[in-house]
């Protein structure tokens, strides 16, 4: 699909409707561009909240302070290291 929009005096467009409509973006939400080489390229950002329970936490690491997992974490790479 192919869609354009003017920018406005202070740098600003429409994303058209049609692209809204493609990518589920309604009113609120973020978007990222990704520019590559001399094209930009727009996403919607991902909900995090629409992710959870997507990835399996084994039982014994459910419910653990996220301070002691990147406490863990890093005593584990740095031990990796030597």
């Amino acid at each position: 699909m192919d869609a354009a929009a003017r920018v406005s005096s202070k740098g600003q467009i429409t994303v058209p409707k049609a692209v809204r409509d493609a990518l589920g973006i309604g009113e609120g939400d973020e978007v990222v561009f990704r520019v590559e080489g001399n094209r930009a390229m727009l996403a919607r950002t991902p909900d995090f909240l629409e992710l959870a329970g997507t990835v399996a936490v084994p039982a014994g690491r459910r419910n653990v302070a996220w301070d002691d997992v990147i406490r863990t974490t890093r005593a584990n790479r740095a031990s990796a290291k030597r």
